[in-house]
């Protein structure tokens, strides 16, 4: 008998415009110890399914027809009073927005002991001393100490960790995963993975793992289900699905996957797209994108970065000795040339979206400089001195859920920086410009009107790089701007930043854990650890011969994909 069995579901919203069916007549089983992998583009439907069987469907969804099945006890239909002893205790769902799905308002040891004491009936003292372990497991240093902070006093990847070691607490028989390694590094990854993994093999847990990382599934899944506009087009073996793909939605997708053991020119598209409209090539040159402003015959570095210290207070007092800090960039120093993509890479707390802050002049240094064309950023003391370079740098910031006004339209969320930097001599070209970027980016200029919370994470995201985009910036800050993307998606985005930078010149610091995407990406890459600077290098030589310890440690966690055959003639 299968652990979890799912007989032709169908998923509905229904809506005044009519009925949307998110899913499909969808039938799939999970044994136990198994891991599921299910794949497909932002829309496909992956995780409605997950929702759907734990019974968290957003309003207006229902399930039109079909059922679910856990150890062979039918558990759709049930009472929420029911549903409620089934979660936590025999379902762990690990949510994708580790934000959302933790309460701000309490520290990580009162979210944790309330979910194992709920599940367990244990103490409250065994309910620490198990989420502590817990911790432990997930790969979070000093537990000790952490335990007792508040979610916002964790990065993405920590409280995703967090988010992880609560849905393992209630020691249940199924896991629905989704996107359980989006905020995480290659290390803490491998670590989750494993953990995950043993879990299924050890107490013959089955886990849904709801990804877009081919990577990922590859390593660690059993079996592979492929999802299409809420169809399963394809399912079976992973290396049957991965090497063999039999349907042609799958193949292309598959091709997508950015290679992590050659450089290519370009991400190839997913091209199986039935009645998809797609944008018109984007003529850079005689685009507005193109016209440049403010170019100057500057000959060094466009951007230096020069022994920039930054700790920040973890325990304030009135004494200056009794304070306490963390170092969270300790004497780093690089340096971009015009038209170069330069790459951070490290774990999650290393300090690299803080040396972004620095740069876009978020963070103001405790010491160090940071140069623009020459000029230091962090002597300017006036708005007005600051306005023109602050145009000419431009961020898109790793949580698309959070870097968005949600009472603003998607069209003013856009438009904003070109009427604040006043680019455009009237509202009609504003209009143009906007609509351009949203075709570019896979969107449509019908999503203008909309709002934030009517987009998913990856689409949210493409929003964030429209954003940055619209003041025709020179230097393009990318904190993981593809971290919550498909990878279809993900190659229309890269192909999009690599087309700008050929025709604009456009240099970009691009900070991310995917260590396939920044070999295809990036010139040179920086290796970051506890806030210092390791190791700087041209990224294939890094890639074939790093120097440092913890750089070879890190390449060698990287998810092996080679996916299918490239041609010759599509190597960089």
């Amino acid at each position: 008998m299968a652990l979890l069995e799912v007989k032709n579901l169908r998923i509905e919203y229904p809506s005044r415009h009519g009925t949307h069916a998110a899913v499909k007549s969808l039938s799939f089983t999970i044994e136990r110890g198994e891991i599921v992998g299910v794949v497909g583009e932002s829309g496909a439907g992956k995780s409605t399914v997950g929702n759907a069987v734990i019974d968290l469907l957003s309003p207006p969804g229902q399930i039109a027809s079909g059922e679910v099945f856990l150890d062979g006890n039918k558990i759709s239909g049930l009472t929420p009073e029911q549903m409620r002893k089934v979660r936590g205790s025999k379902i762990g769902f690990i949510f994708q927005d580790p934000m959302t799905s933790l309460n701000p308002l309490f520290t990580v040891e009162q979210q944790l002991t309330e979910t194992i004491i709920t599940n367990l009936k244990v103490s409250q003292a065994e309910a620490v001393t198990r989420a502590l372990a817990l911790m432990e497991q997930v790969g979070i240093p000093e537990p000790q100490l952490r335990i007792k902070q508040y979610p916002h006093q964790f990065s993405g990847g920590m409280r995703q960790r967090v988010v992880i070691a609560i849905a393992l607490a209630g020691e249940p028989d199924l896991i629905i995963a989704d996107e359980p390694t989006t905020a995480l590094d290659v290390s803490i990854q491998d670590q989750i993975l494993t953990l995950i993994r043993d879990l299924c093999v050890q107490k013959n847990v089955g886990c849904m793992l709801v990804t877009h990382d081919m990577g990922v599934v590859s390593n660690v899944t059993d079996r592979v289900a492929v999802m299409y506009r809420g169809d399963l087009v394809e399912i079976g073996t992973t290396e049957q699905v991965l090497r063999r793909p039999q349907h042609p939605y799958t193949q292309s997708l598959i091709s997508a996957v950015p290679r992590s053991d050659i450089k290519l020119k370009r991400f190839p598209l997913v091209t199986y797209i039935e009645d998809a409209q797609q944008a018109p090539a984007l003529d850079v040159k005689n685009h507005w994108l193109g016209q440049s402003q403010d170019q100057r015959a500057y000959k060094g570095a466009l951007l230096e970065v020069e022994n920039v210290n930054l700790r920040f207070i973890t325990k304030d007092s009135l004494f200056e000795s009794r304070r306490e800090y963390v170092q969270a960039n300790n004497d780093v120093s690089f340096d971009i040339a015009e038209g170069e993509t330069f790459g951070l890479v490290g774990e999650s707390g290393s300090g690299k979206s803080t040396i972004a802050r620095v740069i876009a002049g978020l963070y103001p240094p405790n010491s160090g400089k940071v140069r623009f064309e020459g000029i230091d950023l962090t002597a300017l003391k006036s708005e007005a001195e600051r306005r023109p370079l602050r145009r000419q740098m431009q961020m898109v910031f790793q949580n698309p859920y959070t870097s968005m006004n949600p009472r603003m339209r998607i069209f003013d969320i856009i438009a904003e920086p070109i009427r604040f930097h006043k680019l455009t001599h009237n509202e009609a070209q504003t209009r143009q410009i906007v609509n351009d970027l949203l075709d570019h980016v896979g969107l449509g200029r019908a999503a203008g009107i909309k709002f934030p919370h009517e987009f998913s994470g990856g689409q949210r995201q493409r929003i964030s790089i429209a954003r940055a985009l619209a003041t025709r910036p020179r230097l393009l800050i990318c904190d993981e701007p593809t971290s919550a993307l498909d990878v279809s998606v993900q190659a229309q985005i890269l192909n999009l930043l690599k087309d700008l930078q050929d025709e604009l010149n456009l240099t970009m610091l691009f900070i991310s854990h995917d260590l396939p995407v920044i070999r295809q990406m990036c010139d040179r890459i920086g290796v970051m650890q506890q806030g210092t600077l390791l190791e700087v290098a041209a990224t294939e030589k890094l890639f074939t011969a790093p120097q440092h310890q913890y750089s070879q440690h890190l390449i060698s966690l990287m998810p092996e994909f080679k996916g299918l055959e490239v041609k010759p003639q599509q190597r960089a």
